[in-house]
């Protein structure tokens, strides 16, 4: 859903950062390098030390380069293979550090809530399965572009959820991160079996 109604408007929106950065001789292989030390900085560095509210404004100062990059890569006419290749696989990395740091909280002696540290890598693990059901999809010719829970859609939940954690939701943050956690590991886990489904169908369609 954010994929297609919000990458239009922040496309707009950091065009004129993209042009400065060319301008100033920067590559858009060089902004998701940093985007990605500076979202993987942000969650292992404050996560893990319940510093939700400061971890998650470091997390979004970065995680934005995502939409940097390509627009760079556009206007320089510099789109390659390699470049997406590399945005993508950067991408997994800091979906990894950001649950894993969950992970690492709630399952430490200052979370102390293992029922939280589980479904933190149940989002961590499942949300790599998505990714990899639509790449080997993509690899073996067919696609994977359904599901309920893209990529998008789960960092801004996980972002936002924790974000307010740490703000003044504090109180409520074990209810809280449980239902968002769980809902975006179930989300999760439907949209793996809605990808399965859909490259079963055009393999059985290619078969006949």
């Amino acid at each position: 859903m954010l994929n297609k109604y919000a990458r239009a408007f922040f496309t707009k929106v950091f065009t004129p950062v993209a042009k400065l950065f060319l301008k100033l001789g920067i590559s858009p292989d060089v902004v998701t390098i940093i985007g990605t030390l500076g979202v993987c900085f942000g969650a292992l560095a404050f996560y893990p030390r319940h510093e939700f509210l400061v971890g998650t404004l470091v997390i979004t100062a970065f995680v934005f380069s995502d939409t940097i990059d390509g627009v760079m890569a556009r206007m320089s006419g510099r789109s390659s293979v390699w470049g997406a290749y590399l945005d993508s696989t950067l991408d997994r990395v800091g979906d990894a550090a950001i649950f894993g740091a969950l992970v690492i909280y709630y399952a430490g002696d200052q979370g102390h809530n293992m029922v939280l540290a589980g479904l933190a890598l149940a989002c961590l693990i499942l949300g790599s399965v998505v990714s990899y059901a639509k790449a080997r999809a993509e690899g073996l010719g067919m696609t994977a572009n359904v599901g309920i829970a893209e990529r998008a859609d789960r960092l801004v939940a996980v972002l936002v959820t924790t974000g307010l954690c740490g703000w003044f939701l504090s109180p409520w943050e074990t209810w809280i991160m449980g239902i968002v956690l769980g809902l975006l590991a179930l989300a999760s886990f439907i949209t793996v079996l809605q990808r399965m489904l859909t490259v079963r169908k055009q393999a059985l369609g290619k078969a006949l």
